[in-house]
């Protein structure tokens, strides 16, 4: 079966970390893509927010 884990964090390193640990777990095989995506948002007081995004499609083993 085909599953999407997807990792979202203001913190880019936060995401970064936790996808990197689900990654160890699964064998290279079963990696079908891994995509990244990255927006700034500006808030009514003008301060910006980064918001990361990381998708990873895989396999299951059954």
């Amino acid at each position: 079966m085909i599953q999407v884990k997807e990792f979202v964090d203001s913190d880019n390193s936060y995401a970064e970390n936790k996808a990197n640990q689900f990654l160890a777990g699964l064998k290279e095989e079963q990696v079908i893509t891994i995509r990244y995506g990255s927006v700034i948002k500006s808030s009514v007081t003008k301060t910006e927010r980064q918001r990361s995004t990381i998708l990873i499609v895989y396999k299951t083993l059954e």
